[in-house]
């Protein structure tokens, strides 16, 4: 390495101000995505230029294209089933992702193949993907060097290479396995090196192995939002739709703002907002500037009080009244996440920004984001079902205690006079009313996710519990070595049999009201239920099962009492 050459540039307002190909910027444009990232609109131009860069970003959403894009439009016909590219990553999660991503970016690329090899795979099932030829390889060092001692990888024909998260591979030990791949490719070659510090470490591989490499540099900067509250939630990505309903039910905001990171995606979470009940209005750039501008003057107006927008459509939000702002994806950028956030809290009032993290990666991108705004973000559990419920009794009693006081009900006291001559109580008819208006919840969704959050909450009761109990440093036990290792009382679980099942048309929801309204318990207690034909079985923390199976003893579900027993264990049935 010879110079050092910083560069910055402006952010171009979008993908076609590039020099990139119209089948990748199709597959860009599909993806929703309506501009590059800071750190995508320093290194793609750069790297088509054909220069080696050393890439530092604090958030690494957006450098998979950095480097992705150029490789896929610098891969050559007349080297078709050669490996042109090798990215190495520190770990099967990122190699998986980054080739996931990239094969979207090369969807209407079709001569190009992109490969992943890791551990915990079968490596006979790789050697069988490599030997039909990909243009493009994603790895761990690990496992690469074991194809390249097997020759199943040939690096040949290799005109580019990237380093991954150089840090984190230097990190994990992986250093003398990287020197040796470096040392095995082409002197002639494209190198990049991505990483989110530039250590001592990191700067001795880049001088010895780049060639007048580039430095591409964000500049930290440092936010102060003493009026915003900032929280995350740990969703996975198959359950952020409920997750969202469920915070939108429980908080009640006025006015708040829900930021995707894709145009595709706002579109389809609008759809499916409205599938539930709410009357959100979506803002991103596939919309008329027409259009825009109704949706904007609705907002401000208060007629829409949830707006679903992408980062370039949200720009131009001026509303002081934004009580909450949703990430409903983790921003590309750390000056993304300054500006959504920034939505909130104006004009001296106060405000809560939520942002959904899915993954552990996204964990690290939140502690980066951390780093720079000098803020800690608070990790904050989703709400239970039960919570729910009760939030939305108190709103149905006070609209209840509305219509009670406006008197415009006489119309429907036929109708209850005919029922009491039928021989219903009043009380029976007014819960039947009301339990009219709860028949279409989505049951199913809300107690997969209660579920999801007690599995959460266990594995941090138990994880806690070992850390209580481990070995302190000097490496002698607090206890007995003769001591077995027993889990307390109260995280161990107790399954139930109720004979009640799919059958009878219940549902896991109405097993939850049942057990905390006759045995008292909180539904924090209840763990996984599995329905069957003609039973259920309910998981009961231990310290809560006797409690359980006395207070349900007598009690009724959907109409049917029902018996409530231990479950035998295996030995037993036996």
């Amino acid at each position: 390495m010879n110079n050092l050459n910083e560069t910055t540039t402006i952010n171009p307002l979008s993908f076609d101000t590039l020099p990139i190909s119209k089948e990748v910027r199709r597959a860009v444009t599909e993806m929703g995505f309506e501009e590059p990232t800071h750190i995508q609109a320093m290194s793609i131009p750069l790297l088509l230029e054909g220069k080696d860069i050393i890439g530092q970003s604090q958030t690494g959403t957006g450098k998979t294209a950095a480097f992705g894009i150029p490789i896929i439009e610098r891969i050559s016909k007349q080297l078709a089933h050669k490996t042109q590219a090798l990215i190495l990553c520190p770990t099967r999660e990122l190699a998986i992702q980054s080739c996931e991503e990239i094969r979207k970016y090369a969807k209407y690329k079709h001569s190009i193949k992109v490969v992943p090899i890791y551990g915990g795979q079968h490596i006979d099932r790789q050697i069988g993907s490599l030997k039909s030829g990909a243009e493009i390889v994603i790895g761990t060092p690990g496992r690469v060097m074991d194809h390249l001692r097997r020759r199943t990888l040939k690096l040949d024909h290799l005109t580019m290479l990237v380093l991954d998260e150089a840090d984190e591979m230097l990190n994990m030990g992986f250093r003398e396995d990287i020197e040796t791949i470096l040392k095995d490719v082409p002197a002639q070659r494209q190198t990049v090196l991505f990483s989110a510090t530039m250590s001592d470490e990191i700067m001795e591989i880049a001088h010895e192995y780049l060639t007048n490499p580039e430095i591409v540099k964000l500049k930290k900067t440092e936010l102060t939002v003493p009026n915003i509250r900032q929280y995350y939630f740990e969703v996975p990505s198959g359950k952020k739709v409920e997750t969202l309903a469920r915070l939108l039910d429980f908080y009640n905001p006025n006015r708040s703002i829900i930021f995707c990171n894709t145009k595709k995606m706002v579109d389809e979470l609008a759809d499916e907002l409205q599938f539930r009940g709410y009357l959100p209005d979506a803002l991103h750039g596939d919309m008329k500037q027409q259009a825009r501008t109704t949706v904007m003057n609705a907002f401000k107006a208060g007629k829409v009080d949830i707006l679903i927008a992408t980062d370039v459509a949200a720009r131009g939000i001026d509303v002081d009244d934004v009580d909450v702002v949703f990430n409903y994806d983790l921003p590309q950028d750390v000056e993304y996440y300054i500006h959504r956030i920034g939505r909130t809290g104006r004009a001296g009032k106060s405000g809560a920004a939520y942002t959904f993290v899915s993954g552990r990666y996204q964990l690290r991108e939140l502690a980066e984001i951390e780093s720079i705004i000098k803020k800690k973000i608070e990790h904050k559990k989703i709400p239970t079902l039960s919570e729910i419920n009760e939030i939305k009794s108190e709103k149905l009693v006070d609209t209840i205690l509305e219509a009670l006081a406006k008197n415009h009900y006489g119309k429907y006291a036929r109708i209850v006079d005919k029922l009491i001559d039928a021989e219903y109580t009043t009380v029976d008819i007014a819960c039947a009313a009301l339990s009219l208006l709860n028949e279409n919840e989505n049951n199913a969704d809300d107690a997969q996710l209660d579920e999801l959050i007690t599995q959460q909450e266990r594995k941090a009761r138990k994880q806690a519990f070992k850390q209580e109990h481990q070995k302190p440093k000097d490496g002698k036990s607090k206890e007995p070595k003769w001591k077995k290792f027993v889990m307390p009382e109260e995280a161990q679980a107790v399954k139930f049999v109720i004979d009640i099942g799919h059958n009878d048309k219940v549902t896991a929801k109405n097993i939850i009201s049942a057990i905390t309204y006759e045995a008292k318990v909180s539904p924090k207690v209840i763990g996984n239920i599995v329905l069957h034909a003609t039973h259920s079985i309910v998981e009961i923390e231990g310290g809560a099962a006797d409690k359980v199976q006395f207070g349900m003893k007598n009690a009724m579900i959907k109409g049917k009492k029902v018996s409530v027993k231990k479950k035998r264990s295996k030995k037993k049935e036996k």
